[in-house]
């Protein structure tokens, strides 16, 4: 069973032994002030602020009268620790929609952080963030990106928090494994917070501002110290870091890394815009999947059989690059198969400025085969004319000569004295 069952096993079990000990008709008291809270929360304005306050101090009330009820007597600190978190499981579940990601200001931040972490995966390597090459074991950070990625699948902190713990705990044991068999001595967080910002990138985990404000704001304070608190703030410090991060924060050259951004907009770009005309003309998408799949060739061309009402603004960037890739391979092509003309210099192409230019272009390039191929078929049609006038004549020739050699034999017969 992997960390994530355990927890999750783990937890069910103290959720529902919660959930018992509530059913009890002498825990009718608890019951009630559980719910006339839940409902006095859901009907007052959201302030993140006010709502952690509010929350956590319902949480020392109950643990007080938790601690005196009788259906707890004689319980140990664990089986009381166990109640305290279905406690919390049960109300922030119960209070979700009202208090995870409900500020404008979040959501914009959790979009913000998400799209320039995808920008960032398309180059990042560990070597930018220093990280030395005896530490790098991408296959086997996998593991604790695949934790953190599921942050989101769970409602109640605890839960959240652990998965950031089981990503940080298999980085850390990662570290300790590699610096045992190189001798070295690790550097604590300089060694560890590299690896997690980048295992942080890779992963890319959903609305990761949201449910770090969330824990902090309505774990129960008691717990957010020793292990889960260093873990925590660690995440913390990966995701400021990512938000704020350029060339300098890097080693890397500042040209080459806001040309990497560059380059990696567009691709979103192009992606956005193409999963955009995939969803509004389902038989472009189809013929845009068809083509793509049908071309062999190092690049696939996109905009192939677009017309040109479907072509944006945005294409044109890309479309260029495509159209002198595709006129490259034609004049290597042409010099390659046309023998008459294989020592003809061919013309100058002017770069096109827009779309239109691209399709003029294009319709030149088109042309000019239509008239290569006429002339083609036109010496090939007199070629077959001269040979079958060459057949024809010697076809009559074979037969006159015949003709004139069965008047002969007529001849001698009538002639030939009996």
């Amino acid at each position: 069973m992997d960390t994530a069952a355990s927890q999750s096993s783990s937890s069910s079990i103290m959720f529902y032994d919660f959930l018992d000990k509530m059913r009890n008709p002498a825990a009718l008291n608890l019951v009630k002030s559980i719910k006339s809270f839940i409902v006095s929360f859901q009907f007052s304005s959201a302030n993140p602020e006010n709502d952690s306050k509010r929350v956590q101090e319902f949480f020392s009330t109950m643990e007080a009268a938790i601690m005196e009820h009788p259906l707890w007597a004689g319980a140990t600190d664990d089986e009381f620790d166990c109640s305290m978190e279905g406690l919390e499981k049960y109300i922030m579940t119960k209070l979700f929609s009202r208090t995870f990601a409900i500020s404008p200001e979040d959501v914009k931040t959790d979009q913000e952080i998400s799209e320039k972490i995808h920008l960032l995966q398309s180059f990042l390597r560990p070597e930018h963030l220093d990280i030395p090459p005896f530490l790098q074991n991408e296959a086997s950070w996998l593991l604790a990106e695949k934790e953190l990625q599921k942050i989101n699948a769970f409602r109640a902190p605890r839960e959240k928090l652990h998965c950031i713990m089981s990503c940080c705990r298999i980085i850390n044991n990662l570290l300790l494994n590699a610096s045992m068999s190189e001798n070295h001595v690790l550097g604590g967080a300089d060694d560890f917070l590299p690896v997690l910002i980048y295992v942080t990138i890779k992963a890319n985990p959903p609305q990761l501002h949201s449910n770090l404000k969330y824990i902090q704001l309505y774990r129960r304070q008691e717990k957010m110290v020793s292990e889960p608190a260093y873990y925590f703030t660690n995440l913390v410090s990966a995701k400021s870091f990512i938000g704020q991060l350029d060339a300098k924060s890097l080693s890397m050259d500042e040209i080459e890394f806001e040309e990497s951004m560059q380059a990696a907009k567009l691709d979103s770009k192009v992606s956005q815009v193409e999963a955009s005309q995939a969803q509004t003309d389902p038989i472009f998408s189809t013929r845009m999947h068809g083509m793509k799949t049908n071309i062999d060739g190092r690049s696939n061309y996109p905009y192939m059989e677009a017309e040109p009402g479907e072509l944006t603004v945005e294409d044109v960037e890309r479309l260029l690059s495509l159209y002198k890739d595709v006129v490259t391979k034609y004049s290597s092509l042409c010099r390659a198969v046309r023998h008459p003309s294989a020592t003809r210099t061919e013309p100058s192409l002017p770069v096109p400025k827009g779309r239109d230019d691209i399709l003029l272009q294009l319709e030149g390039q088109a042309q000019m085969i239509r008239e290569e191929k006429a002339e083609e078929s036109q010496q090939n049609c007199q070629s077959q004319h001269t040979s079958y006038t060459a057949k024809h004549c010697r076809s009559v020739i074979q037969r006159k000569d015949a003709e004139a050699l069965s008047a002969k034999k007529v001849d001698g017969f009538q002639f030939n004295p009996m």
